[in-house]
């Protein structure tokens, strides 16, 4: 397993996560998390791919499901995936619910983003609808923080794009993502226009999910062939 050149203690692990030490040395012996890397002096060290497999199996466990479960969740799963493909079965999971925001100050607020905000950090954050500025805490800064999206908030914040291109690609998202939506739920509306409410709410709790995942491939399917057919032409 790479560690994609990030090492972090298991302090520094579960603080980034917002969990407790004792909580990633249980999943360990659950085999929910790989073991660490063995460095110099003994130390394990983990990488991205320790963090991203932790926040998935938190967002199972949210999601109200039983170690057991997750453990079957998880065994079916490649056991190759990158970060990146971790992130996308987090998302597929964190859709399944309502947004979920909760109030914290600032020192937790960075303590939880694994890295000091500057002033420009926090401005493009609010911009993002991560984070919500707001009063309370004993040294009057507090933020309203929406948990699901965090994480990739502040990954966006070390991309090479301008504030503008970034808000930019937001509003083409949820844009065309509601115009998707509204598509899929007037079809089906009209495939299920003759069942009765308890079919109809059946169907739609099993159908959320596979749209979900439906939605997700598809789209990084057709980024791949764009980005690719891109640099083909740049090359």
């Amino acid at each position: 397993m790479t560690t994609e050149t990030e090492a972090l203690t298991i302090d520094e692990l579960a603080a980034r996560a917002g969990v407790t030490v004792r909580t990633i040395r249980f999943y360990g012996t659950k085999g929910l998390l790989p073991p660490p890397v063995i460095g110099p002096r003994r130390v394990g060290h983990y990488g991205r791919e320790h963090l991203a497999r932790l926040e998935l199996v938190e967002e199972l466990q949210h999601r109200g499901m039983t170690l057991a479960a997750i453990e079957r969740y998880l065994g079916q799963l490649p056991p190759d995936l990158s970060v990146r493909d971790l992130a996308i079965q987090r998302a597929v999971v964190a859709s399944w619910a309502p947004s979920a925001t909760e109030t914290v100050p600032r020192g937790e607020l960075e303590r939880r983003a694994g890295r000091e905000l500057d002033e420009e950090d926090l401005k493009r954050l609010a911009a993002m609808d991560v984070v919500e500025p707001v009063g309370g805490a004993p040294d009057g800064e507090a933020f309203r923080v929406d948990a699901g999206l965090l994480r990739l908030g502040v990954e966006l914040l070390d991309v090479p794009l301008s504030h503008e291109t970034i808000l930019a690609a937001r509003t083409t998202l949820i844009e065309h993502s509601r115009a998707a939506a509204h598509e899929l739920s007037r079809q089906l509306r009209d495939a299920v226009a003759d069942k009765d409410a308890r079919d109809v709410r059946s169907l739609s709790a099993r159908m959320h999910p596979l749209v979900v995942q439906a939605l997700l491939t598809t789209f990084q399917r057709s980024l791949r062939e764009e980005l690719r057919e891109w640099l083909d032409e740049e090359g």
